[in-house]
Parts: C-alpha cells; structure tokens; sequence
C-alpha cells in the first residue's frame, strides 16, 4: 500500500515528476493500492501561511491537476482525508477541498473529514480455516488500518515520532498511518489485544507509519528554518496468507 500525503500540488518546490512516477508505478503493479492523506494541494490564500503569490499555480487549477493526476489509480484508492492546507478553504468559505477532490474521482463515499477506521480483508488463511458464518469459504485475513492526516508535532523528531505513536491510545488497529509532520518513518510496538469472544489475550504486532512530502527544499521551509524533508515515502507491504504487516523505506 502506497501513501500520498503533503504532495502541496502547486507549490514551486513541489517535486511533480516523482509524484507522477510513484501514480504510475501504483498504476501499472498488480496489488498495489493506496491512501490520499491529505494537503494534496498547497492551498496557499492571502490570509493563510505560506505565500500564495510564489504559488506555480492557483488552487481552482491545484485541485483540477491533483484530479487529473489521480484519475488513473482512483480504482486503486481505498481511503481519502482532509488536510490542514484544504482546510484554509474551509475555515475562511465553508467549502471543502477534500470532499470536492474526493466527489470529482467519484470515490466520494471514500472521504473523510477527520480520520478513518479501515477494513481491510483478502487472501486466505493457512490451513483453510472456514468462515464461522456457516458459508462455508475460507476466512480471510482482516487487517485493519487508522489514518488521519494529523497535526502540531513540533520541529523535533522525538516529538513527531510521539504524534505517531499517540495514534495507538486513541483506537487499537494493526497499521497507523500519520502525516503532516513531513519525516518519513517506519516503527513497531507489540500489544497484548484481549479477545472476549474466546476469553484470551494475542500478542499482536503494530506497524506505525509516517509518510514523507514531495518537497524539494525552499520557499516556507527554508524561510522558517525547517530542515529538508525526505521525498522517500514508506511503503507498506500485507502479506495474503500469513497476518504480517511490514514497511520499506
């Protein structure tokens, strides 16, 4: 599963060429699927952050290219959610960015305004366990994911790797997907998940991603002194057969 987040389409350091590669390569592998999680869009208005003059383009046309770009892989989409660049546009006018983007690749049933709870459910279990539904098929393997786009996390790494590990306190689930604070980051925490319908506990295995931006250095960040953000965004793999959650960088 690819993760597309902070990709500011209209910002003049925004690294389009690799965006359009990483669609493509979603686009042309079997499998592969993906989230949209948030500030697709820079967004940037006269009275927000940021410097909506040095913008390569304006967000009527950002919000059209962010479209087109993703309109090839929109059936490989699992999931879209709001950013705090979107959100300008909402504070200040009401209207919703995402929802708009979400509508237009007619995946509108997919967006969420705040964070989202996923099902995810393929493959089959080893051994040819049966569903306990009385069906008859062989169960498959349920992995569930909770993304959201996030926000603060301070300059800091320590402080971005607590925003993605706080994820764990707020719903239990096997992957958590967090971005907005630009460092690419893969780690994992065992958890002890209580099972009431069989009166036991399962040692369960965490994944916690946090996605990258496709920002080349400049402009806001430079200005304000951020350090450079990795473009390498992680990628993460959901074995079929076995429940195994991993992520490459």
């Amino acid at each position: 599963m690819h993760t597309f987040a902070d990709e500011h389409i209209g910002d003049w350091n925004c690294d389009l060429k690799r965006l359009q590669e990483r669609i493509d390569y979603v686009a042309n592998t079997p499998n592969a699927y993906c989230v949209l999680n948030g500030d697709l869009i820079d967004n940037a208005t006269k009275t927000s952050i940021g410097d909506c003059y040095a913008n390569e383009f304006n967000p009527m046309e950002q919000l059209r290219a962010a479209v087109d770009l993703f309109a090839p892989i929109k059936h490989k989409i699992i999931a879209i959610s709001h950013g705090n660049h979107e959100n300008r546009t909402y504070r200040k006018e009401g209207i919703d960015l995402s929802y708009l983007l979400a509508a237009q690749l007619g995946l509108a049933d997919k967006y969420t305004a705040t964070s989202a709870v996923i099902f995810l459910r393929f493959g089959e279990h080893i051994g040819n366990k049966k569903e306990s539904n009385g069906s008859g098929n062989i169960r498959k393997l349920c992995y569930t994911l909770y993304m959201l786009h996030g926000s603060g996390g301070g300059r800091k790494e320590g402080a971005k790797a607590i925003r993605l590990a706080d994820m764990a306190s707020i719903v239990d689930a096997d992957i958590y997907i967090h971005s907005h604070t630009q460092l690419p980051m893969v780690m994992k925490e065992d958890f002890y998940r209580a099972d009431s319908s069989n009166c036991a506990v399962h040692k369960v295995s965490k994944l916690f991603v946090n996605t990258s931006a496709a920002l080349t250095y400049g402009g806001y960040g430079q200005s304000y002194e951020f350090k450079p953000s990795s473009i390498h965004s992680p990628i993460i793999h959901l074995e079929a057969k076995h429940k195994r959650a991993t992520a490459t960088l």
